[in-house]
């Protein structure tokens, strides 16, 4: 196939659910993309719908990056392959995968190392200013199209992403078999973090949450024990995790959590909810606490692929609203009206 031909069946335009300024949302036609050298062509069937969406869509801007150009959100996309680039030749039209949405430079010193989720070149959906995915169409470098079993839904496929933040998170407190963890905030990726640590090995994961039907959800998909913190503060528990996973992005719940780790313990902090953190420097050093930041992710798909397809961690459950694009403004907006809200899906075919 030429770079200017697609099949019959593919349109020359497509849906997009395109923000122009905070709250402004529209769907609008655009060409469908031609992959280029090394690329496939892939039919979006399922979008997740994460808080950066949501705080791109409500402020314009996530610290540093900022929306100056129309830019279409969404970066947790599942599709299937229609067509194939010069030179692509690792899919076969019909596969589902699932989109690894950063593709980074593969040349600077962090690519070398295998840290490309570092790459200060890298392209990454929805962030500015880089399209995302809630459209119809996207291409996409063959590397980073991950095909998934037929076992898994389009929309599992689509929360892997979110799952390799669970994975990454792991790894980087070195989570396995025996581990004591605390998972602070049931959120999406709090849920997702429980789940892979019972996965890695976790003989203990206590998750703490303030609303009681995302505890419910937490016991539900595998924690062993959950704290409501609104009438038990984490110090009290007795509970003194090997690691702590923070997934709230509250500094407080931060600071707190991090006095409980026990000594030799790791902190992994993942959730962005502040510029800074209160740091309990006396226990940090005293027990010789690591602390450290997560950035994304790094060749986590294949753990991925393989715990969601064994079952080991179940996403199904974490897609509790499903929307059409034309709906895309909902979706956007649903956590903040229906506290039973877990994650949104975005189904651009259904329309």
């Amino acid at each position: 196939m030429s770079a200017d031909a697609l099949p019959s069946d593919i349109p020359d335009t497509m849906r997009a659910a395109v923000l122009h300024a905070p709250k402004q949302l529209e769907i609008q036609r655009r060409p469908v993309p031609r992959p280029g050298p090394g690329q496939i062509l892939v039919r979006i069937e399922a979008v997740g719908i994460c808080g950066s969406d949501v705080h791109y869509y409500e402020h314009g801007r996530i610290g540093d990056f900022v929306v100056r150009a129309p830019m279409v959100l969404g970066h947790e996309p599942s599709g299937t392959v229609v067509a194939l680039g010069p030179g692509a030749r690792r899919h076969t039209p019909g596969q589902l995968v699932s989109l690894e949405p950063g593709v980074p430079c593969g040349r600077c010193a962090q690519c070398r190392h295998g840290r490309y989720n570092l790459c200060p070149e890298v392209s990454f959906y929805a962030t500015p200013p880089v399209d995302g995915a809630l459209c119809e169409y996207v291409a996409v470098d063959e590397d980073f199209a991950h095909p998934v079993p037929d076992s898994l839904s389009a929309e599992a496929a689509a929360l892997l992403e979110p799952l390799s933040v669970g994975v990454w998170a792991c790894r980087k407190g070195r989570v396995t078999a025996g581990s004591r963890v605390l998972v602070t905030g049931a959120g999406p990726i709090g849920l997702i973090a429980a789940q892979t640590a019972r996965a890695f090995g976790a003989a203990e994961v206590v998750v703490t949450d303030v609303e009681p039907h995302r505890l419910t959800a937490a016991r539900e998909l595998g924690a062993t024990a959950t704290v409501d913190v609104r009438a038990t503060p984490l110090t009290d528990t007795g509970f003194t995790p090997d690691v702590l996973v923070e997934c709230s992005g509250v500094p407080a719940v931060a600071d707190e959590a991090i006095r409980t780790v026990g000594r030799a313990g790791r902190a992994v902090l993942v959730g962005m909810g502040g510029d800074s953190v209160p740091l309990p420097l006396a226990h940090v050093q005293n027990f010789e606490i690591e602390v450290t930041g997560t950035f994304r992710y790094a060749n986590t798909w294949p753990t991925a692929i393989a715990l969601a397809a064994s079952g080991e961690v179940r996403l199904d459950p974490l897609a509790t609203h499903h929307y059409d694009l034309a709906e895309a403004e909902r979706a956007l907006t649903v956590g903040a009206q229906d506290p039973t809200a877990l994650k949104a899906v975005v189904r651009p075919r259904t329309g």
